[in-house]
């Protein structure tokens, strides 16, 4: 089960994050989102649990205890969804300077 964790402390880590965690069951994974451009903490992570029922048990424990200045938000992931596939049509419709097959050259070019 995956679980989603928001108010972290700034400075907590993986480690200390599975830790938490591990009270209430196998943890398969713990991790605390970095910022890629400062390299800090978003204050949020997501802890993956081998079995649901102890997720379940460390959601209900966990959520709304502060570890810090906030209380923590813990809930169960949501599956993100995929973003929308383009094949080579422009956003605002039509084929915008994409091969043609009906044209046989390439549209919304001067192929002279």
């Amino acid at each position: 089960m995956k679980i989603f964790v928001a108010g972290l402390p700034y400075d907590l880590d993986d480690a200390e994050l599975e830790e938490i965690f591990e009270k209430f069951g196998e943890v398969v994974s713990a991790k605390v989102a970095i910022d890629k451009e400062t390299g800090k903490s978003k204050a949020f992570g997501f802890v993956e649990m081998k079995n649901r029922e102890d997720g379940l048990d460390a959601i209900e424990n966990l959520n709304d205890i502060s570890l810090g200045k906030k209380p923590l938000v813990v809930k169960e992931a949501e599956e993100r969804a995929a973003p929308p596939r383009s094949f080579g049509s422009h956003p605002r419709g039509g084929n915008q300077g994409g091969f043609d097959r009906n044209r046989g050259d390439r549209g919304g070019f001067n192929n002279r």
